[in-house]
């Protein structure tokens, strides 16, 4: 996955958007703004790229996004909690219709117990109230080979968001049959029998 497959889906996102009418920011960390870049990399796309914030430090994510300060203390920068806070932050400061926060570890350094090079959280938020979350684990792949990938993730994970909440599914015309009322047979109307008078002799 590379260049040519973030720059079909920034293509395919954004003429969705455009077709959707709506709006996108993105919060990135761990890929520096690349996810911006891809985006507004395509002719046109300033009709539904209003932003990117680019915080690379628990510091600008405080002041930029409004990550809270007992977030990152208790969760680390690098968890779902944060990259979720991210999303919402970029959200509601830039007010979009959907936002993408990216936060990891793509190496080679900055491993910790528990928190491998190569993990990545992404998190989107709707302005309807959805949010996702995702962890993925890439590996030491390499710094660019994270990153890139990273991108592809994020643009995929605002395509579904852009596509709308899943219509539900009707149910089967055999579990609607179970679950509609039995009607109610009418009573039977009791014949009384007429006795009839005995025979005169």
């Amino acid at each position: 996955m590379g260049g040519s497959d973030a720059r079909a889906l920034s293509r395919s996102l954004l003429d969705l958007c455009r077709m959707r009418k709506l709006t996108i920011a993105t919060a990135e960390s761990c890929t520096g703004g690349l996810v911006a870049g891809a985006l507004t990399d395509i002719p046109g796309s300033s009709d539904v790229i209003d932003r990117g914030f680019v915080t690379y430090s628990n510091d600008a994510k405080r002041a930029m996004l409004g990550v809270e300060a007992g977030t990152l203390a208790t969760f680390g920068a690098v968890s779902k909690e944060t990259a979720t806070a991210m999303a919402v932050g970029a959200l509601e400061r830039a007010g979009v219709d959907l936002a993408v926060a990216i936060t990891g570890i793509a190496g080679p350094g900055g491993a910790t117990p528990g928190k491998p090079v190569g993990l990545v959280h992404f998190a989107v938020a709707a302005r309807d109230g959805r949010i996702v979350h995702r962890e993925h684990r890439f590996g030491a792949i390499g710094r660019s080979a994270v990153r890139a990938r990273s991108v592809v993730e994020a643009l995929r994970m605002l395509m579904d968001l852009a596509r709308g909440p899943q219509a539900a599914t009707k149910p089967r015309r055999e579990a609607a049959s179970r679950l509609r009322p039995r009607a109610t047979r009418s009573p039977r109307r009791h014949v009384v029998k007429r006795r009839r008078p005995p025979p005169r002799g």
